[in-house]
């Protein structure tokens, strides 16, 4: 898992360590200061020309780590303003003190708005039943059986759910989600192929309420062919439905196509959060830095496998020790 950024990283270890060296140039104003530090303090300041050596190391670790680019400018600018002037220890390795920065940098962009879904849902049936959530995102990514993992892990929480079958344009999308519906046991209210999909989702939020379901999990189709028609489509489901959360799907492995998705997405129907699928395929490990960059919304759950139970609670510092060890 991760194993690409993970040998960037080990690669970066290496040129820098092989090429440390303490470099005074008797022209730079703040010499008597650096050399003061390293006599009495047995410390090294390290100064801008310095980090500017290295950040381009580390841009293109997180570019190569599918981290967009916009992101990338944000963190080195974030970890040369973190770094420049600070003192390390002479033996101390400069590797380990950019990383270590890096490392706090990304752990403030993905831990930015931190959401526990379970606990979230469990506040929020207390408030209103039925608790509907709209799940949105593009076909082939994993979202049909993402609605299933939810469902199946707020049922192991004690709460019932119906499935709301609003994908109503992909051939096959709602057979699928009545497979699913038939191995975890619940109903799934469901239309005609090429009906309103804002009508299916209205009609199953009025059965649940009907029988005191706790929640409503409805798909919703995503064909970014025609993105004109989704938004327009979305933004009519969010307005008939009224959807208490909407949790954007997308797979972990997609890189760059995910975070503009995610834009696309977040800008229509305003997302609340985001599920990344295919953990298990060995991504790379940007897209969940960037999504959570640019939509300023939690990253919710990682999907690492088919089962119902693949589903990781996601949490920085979890995925942080596994890019970087």
């Amino acid at each position: 898992m991760f194993k690409a950024i993970k040998e960037k990283i080990i690669d970066f270890r290496k040129k820098i360590d092989e090429s440390e060296e303490i470099e005074e140039s008797p022209h730079s104003p703040d010499v008597k200061e650096k050399l003061k530090s390293l006599v009495l303090k047995g410390e090294v300041i390290i100064d801008e020309s310095r980090l500017d050596k290295i950040l381009p190391e580390i841009e293109m670790i997180l570019l190569e780590a599918d981290v967009a680019f916009d992101v990338v400018d944000e963190i080195c600018e974030r970890v040369k303003k973190e770094l420049t002037g600070k003192r390390k220890k002479i033996g101390e390795k400069l590797s380990d003190v950019v990383l270590s920065s890096l490392k706090s940098v990304l752990k403030d962009i993905l831990g930015k708005n931190l959401l526990d879904f379970d606990d979230w849902a469990e506040s929020k049936v207390k408030e209103k039943k039925p608790v509907a959530i709209l799940f949105v995102g593009v076909n082939g990514t994993g979202k049909t059986t993402t609605i299933a993992k939810v469902g199946k892990r707020l049922m192991d929480n004690g709460h019932s759910i119906v499935l709301a079958a609003g994908d109503t344009f992909r051939a096959g999308a709602i057979e699928q989600l009545e497979v699913h519906g038939k191995r975890l046991g619940v109903r799934v209210i469901k239309h005609r192929q090429g009906s309103d999909p804002a009508a299916v989702i209205f009609d199953a939020i009025n059965h649940a309420e009907s029988k005191g379901i706790d929640f409503v999990l409805a798909d919703t189709a995503g064909r970014m062919h025609t993105k004109k028609n989704l938004i327009d489509q979305l933004e009519k489901i969010k307005r008939v439905t009224k959807p208490d959360f909407i949790i954007f799907v997308d797979e972990s492995i997609a890189g760059n196509d995910a975070i503009e998705r995610a834009e696309l997405f977040n800008s229509a129907v305003g997302i609340d959060g985001s599920i990344l699928t295919k953990l298990d395929a060995d991504p790379k490990g940007g897209t969940a830095i960037s999504i959570a960059y640019v939509t300023s919304k939690p990253i919710l759950f990682f999907g690492v496998g088919q089962d119902y139970d693949d589903l990781v609670k996601f949490d920085p510092d979890w995925l942080l020790e596994r890019i970087f060890g």
